[in-house]
């Protein structure tokens, strides 16, 4: 099991990520616009910067569902490799089946 303190700081920056995508994603386009002029882009990519860093995307970090592992996560199931293989053991994953040879 994770610490609860990075398990906790995930969710927050996931709603902060959330709250502020809109934001986010209109700030960046004008930026980025390379037909709009110099000083509207350059005021686009500071309001930006003012934005908290928690907000952006790529600060969020897959965690698993069940156990909080950072590692070895699988996206289509949203859980970790060992929290996986024990639902799947158990049959609770549907379509899910352990491999033995």
């Amino acid at each position: 099991m994770a610490k609860k303190s990075s398990i906790e700081k995930n969710s927050r920056r996931r709603k902060l990520s959330k709250k502020f995508s809109g934001r986010r994603a209109r700030l960046k386009a004008i930026a980025m616009d390379k037909t709009k002029p110099m000083e509207e882009r350059f005021a686009a990519s500071l309001k930006l910067a003012e934005l908290p860093r928690n907000s952006s995307a790529t600060r969020i970090r897959n965690r698993c569902e069940i156990t909080g592992r950072p590692r070895a996560f699988y996206r289509k199931h949203k859980l970790s490799r060992i929290a996986l293989r024990e639902l799947g053991s158990k049959g609770l994953i549907p379509g899910l089946l352990k491999s033995s040879w």
